[in-house]
């Protein structure tokens, strides 16, 4: 089985050696058993169901909510020279007879499907009557975090998946997802009667992904001055409206970066046009609502930013893991503030969603602001949530841990200072204010504001009046943000966003209880600092060139065929031919992910690109 495996690994998919668990997962399908992956994004989970599936007889039915993405999943295997198909919602009626004729005739290695299409009475025939014919290879449940009630993703289709299983209970399932904390985990073992399954849990570690969160102070200054490091680079940034994502657009566009909006609002057409921009040229930057992204195939992203808070650490996770999928450097930034918190626990109070519904949301947001606003290494704290401990690296010289060396934290350990007097005079502050007012007005009091609101409501006649005129704007921003963090502070959800007091000020008030806060680091200085390496930058100078000219013989063939670049080479797999300049097919046939299939349609072309521009 192995030896069938691997050849089929480097013959097909241009790949000498299997990564992690992917070969122990493929030899447990394709000798029948159930599987649950958890794997990361970017860890090669396709791989686990479509090489399985070209090892058993029959079909490989892959289930996927990611209509708008399957069209070119399906192009990346049949360049491969894999006999794939999708059925959905885009295809005319004339097409999708041809698919469910190739289906019927035993055409197709891989078909994959929507959950809506796969559960009508129609497909579920047309399945019957190929498993009575050539067979099904295995069910393929993709996203298999959909099922979970509780999730960021649910889809309610997922949880009639188990007539899979019913119906056809001799074809092995593999259910994957790179998104689920232990709980869901188990849930998705329950909703898809895999409780019996052999489990593969890989680290959800994207060891190439840099971390970095830093305060909200002017965010679309900071925005560009990071954007401005990855000039040239394809990127996601998002925002948590529309206006918002329509605005930093634009601001984008006008300090020349190919920008463009995708949110719900706009037209269904320009939509998908912008999102083909995206997926099919170089360096665009799509600027989103969380509309945009489940699934995102796209491998060279080399950056997600966000200028607003998520709304729990697995969506942050998850949108974060739509970078860096090629294994290259790429960065997750964060740029968020008090009021991003505020506006959050608002929505989640005026949800018409149950108590318990909204307890839980509060928690999501609570673990993800704890990771945001956490000293110990980000890798640390976003791992845990998945029930993963990362090991600590060697301790700075102030004993603090630097556990990974690629995220802000480790690159820049953050200090931590004394705020017990600053906090104490912050929440008494509140509390003689009346425990209505926004951070903004009760920072305008501490450093003795001549405003107008001030006076209007007395104000200027507290005890707390100018009393905090050592610390800026911008450390008080940072005091008031933390101290909610912390649970001193609390946002009244339900009314106008003002803060009071919660049990535990007490004893800050009354000096039983000190307070350490981290220091706001200098924004501008921060983000520069933080910038990773590009893709292209492991190569040596005198490579460059070939690259370029490599790059542009792979835009030219994906404009031919009206398919994204990365279907035709990965980065890596370019950069690999630019630094070895095989001279011959045979040479060429050595490089990863070219298989026979790649090495028979493009080997001439890329020879003749190493001879003319190497």
């Amino acid at each position: 089985m192995q030896t069938s495996a691997q050849d089929v690994l480097q013959r097909v998919f241009g790949h000498a050696t299997f990564r992690g668990e992917q070969a122990a997962i493929v030899e447990h399908v394709a000798a029948g058993a159930d599987a649950l992956v958890l794997m990361p994004t970017g860890g090669g989970k396709s791989l686990c169901y479509q090489l399985p599936a070209l090892l058993r007889d029959g079909v490989g039915i892959v289930v996927s909510p990611l209509i708008a993405l399957m069209q070119d999943q399906v192009e990346a295997l049949r360049q491969l020279g894999v006999r794939a198909a999708f059925l959905n919602s885009t295809l005319d009626g004339g097409t999708a007879a041809m698919v469910e004729r190739q289906l019927l005739a035993g055409d197709l290695d891989l078909l994959y499907v929507a959950p809506e299409r796969l559960l009508t009475p129609r497909f579920l025939s047309l399945l019957e009557r190929a498993h009575e014919g050539k067979g099904v290879a295995l069910f393929a449940i993709d996203e298999a975090h959909c099922v979970s009630q509780w999730g960021h993703d649910f889809r309610p289709e997922y949880r009639e998946l188990t007539i899979l299983h019913e119906r056809w209970p001799q074809v092995p399932r593999i259910a994957l997802t790179a998104t689920a904390d232990p709980p869901t985990q188990r849930e998705i073992a329950e909703r898809l009667q895999l409780d019996r399954a052999r489990r593969f849990v890989s680290s959800f570690d994207r060891p190439n992904i840099r971390y970095a969160v830093t305060q909200k102070d002017n965010a679309k200054r900071q925005l560009l001055d990071f954007v401005d490091g990855h000039r040239g680079d394809a990127g996601i940034v998002y925002c948590l409206s529309r206006r918002k994502v329509e605005q930093t657009a634009a601001f984008l566009a006008e300090h020349g970066h190919a920008a463009l909006p995708y949110h719900a609002g706009i037209d269904a057409g320009i939509r998908a046009a912008n999102q083909r921009r995206f997926l099919r040229e170089e360096g665009v930057i799509v600027v989103a609502t969380i509309a945009f992204g489940m699934g995102i195939d796209k491998p060279d992203v080399r950056f997600v930013a966000h200028v607003d808070l998520p709304k729990s650490i697995e969506g942050y996770y998850q949108e974060t893991g739509r970078a860096g999928r090629d294994g290259e450097p790429a960065d997750a930034w964060m740029c968020y503030g008090l009021g991003d918190l505020v506006l959050l626990r608002q929505m989640i109070e005026q949800s018409e969603s149950g108590e318990e519904r909204k307890r839980l949301e509060h928690r999501k947001l609570d673990a993800l602001v704890g990771y945001c606003e956490s000293m110990r290494c980000r890798r640390q704290v976003l791992l845990a949530n998945f029930g993963e401990e990362y090991a600590p690296g060697e301790s700075g010289a102030d004993g603090a841990e630097r556990a990974c060396g690629n995220c802000d934290n480790c690159l820049q350990p953050p200090e931590a200072w004394d705020a017990t007097e600053a906090a104490q005079k912050a929440l008494s502050c509140v509390y003689r204010s009346g425990q209505r007012f926004g951070a903004a007005h009760v920072i305008d009091i501490l450093r003795g504001s001549d405003s107008e609101k001030i006076r209007q409501f007395g104000h200027d006649r507290l005890s707390t009046y100018g009393v905090g005129t050592d610390l800026d704007a911008r450390t008080w921003r940072g005091v008031f943000r933390q101290l909610v963090a912390h649970g001193l502070l609390e946002v009244d959800a339900e009314g106008y966003g003002g803060l009071r007091l919660t049990e535990t000020s007490r004893a800050v008030l009354k000096g039983r209880q000190p307070v350490m806060l981290r220091k706001v680091a200098a924004p501008r200085e921060r983000t520069r600092a933080l910038r990773a390496a590009s893709a292209a930058a492991e190569l040596a100078p005198a490579d460059l060139p070939l690259f370029e000219a490599l790059r542009e013989l792979r835009a030219q063939l994906a404009r031919d065929q009206n398919v994204p670049a990365y279907v035709i080479f990965h980065d890596s797999t370019l950069r690999e031919i630019a630094a070895r300049r095989p001279s011959s097919e045979d040479e060429l046939a050595g490089i990863g992910g070219i298989g026979a299939g790649k090495l028979s349609r493009y080997g001439s072309q890329v020879i003749a690109t190493v001879a003319t521009a190497g």
